[in-house]
């Protein structure tokens, strides 16, 4: 892969981010992190991390290739990773004024708790889940990035802190052994961040940050949940930061949380459809076993998800896509025919 380093994006403790342009005029921009061969073991741990991850899930960021350089007589080595063109969602808070819409928040939140699924189901736990490392790629693609920390979930490490101390979860301070339920604590930081705008802890530049991390550990204090967010909400926060890890929610627990509700997949956005009859419906299903000639008419409009008695939508997927549009409160006459009007 033949590039040309580009200007500085992001600095870190391991060395520095540039954009990388590639020589080929068919190839995409991307980005490589650097740092000299004798400080790289945290780029080394995340290449082995996203390639074991294989590469493949929509919401961890993609690893492209890595390599050696010599810059200034200095032996470089440089990780190839997908460029995120919004930067991270700490920057996009910041591009907002500071507080993002609730519906992005959800958003958000499903699609970290997705990548988090991955991480956890493959034995890792990420470590450092905040959201600086978490990147925008565009206005609804959200990617897991910086594995530098991350660690296979049997490999001990010994009581070494491990993450950014806003964030870090109460078996991390104490020193016990780190699974995936300290990413979830972590993750639960994030949520009021982008809700709140402003961190999870109230902290000033004069603020014992170790006397806060005592108080998390020995203490069992936990992040305040704010008071407008709306119960489920609350409560998806309670889970996150349930002290005993053990009894702490799952990703894939959270991910079924009421709080994430009514939110559609990128994928079921892009391919629905407008249907031309009842049929082309997504979800149709027949409910009247064979054809017959004695059916009634209330059962044929209880089968579209309809109540003759009351004229009320029922709970169907069919029904809430035609709530408030398309449905009104008058009984209909089948029968009539001057009323129809061709729509496509």
């Amino acid at each position: 892969m033949e590039w040309v380093r580009g200007e500085i994006i992001g600095r870190g403790s391991f060395g520095t981010v540039n954009l990388a342009i590639p020589k080929s005029s068919n190839s995409t921009q991307f980005v490589v992190k650097s740092s000299e061969i004798s400080k790289c073991s945290s780029l080394k741990n995340e290449r082995e991390i996203l390639l074991e991850l294989s590469n493949n899930h929509p919401n961890i960021i993609q690893y492209l290739g890595d390599s050696l350089s010599i810059e200034k007589g200095t032996q470089i080595y440089n990780l190839f990773l997908e460029y995120a063109s919004k930067g991270s969602l700490a920057d996009h808070l910041k591009f907002c004024g500071g507080k993002f819409e609730f519906s992005d928040v959800k958003s958000y939140t499903k699609s970290i708790l997705k990548g988090l699924c991955h991480i956890h189901q493959n034995g890792f736990v990420h470590c450092d889940i905040k959201l600086q490392n978490i990147l925008l790629l565009d206005n609804t693609t959200i990617k897991i990035a910086d594995f530098g920390l991350a660690r296979r979930v049997s490999d001990e490490f010994g009581k070494q802190l491990r993450g950014t101390p806003l964030y870090m979860s109460p078996e991390i301070i104490a020193g016990e052994k780190v699974e995936s339920p300290a990413d979830i604590w972590a993750l639960g930081c994030a949520v009021i961040e982008m809700f709140s705008g402003i961190s999870a802890w109230e902290m000033s530049p004069e603020s014992d940050v170790s006397a806060l991390l005592y108080r998390i550990a020995v203490g069992g204090e936990s992040p305040k949940i704010p008071g407008n967010l709306c119960c489920e909400g609350k409560d998806f926060l309670g889970k996150c930061f349930i002290n005993n890890p053990n009894e702490r929610w799952t990703a894939q627990m959270l991910l079924e949380h009421p709080f994430l509700s009514g939110l559609y997949d990128d994928k079921q956005q892009q391919s629905f459809i407008s249907p031309r009859c009842p049929f082309e419906f997504p979800d149709w299903q027949s409910t009247s076993g064979s054809s017959s000639g004695s059916s009634s008419d209330s059962e044929s409009i209880s089968s579209f998800g309809f109540s003759e008695e009351s004229w009320t939508l029922t709970s169907s997927p069919i029904s809430h896509r035609l709530e408030g549009k398309l449905i009104s409160d008058r009984i209909p006459d089948w029968g009539a025919s001057n009323d129809w009007v061709t729509i496509r």
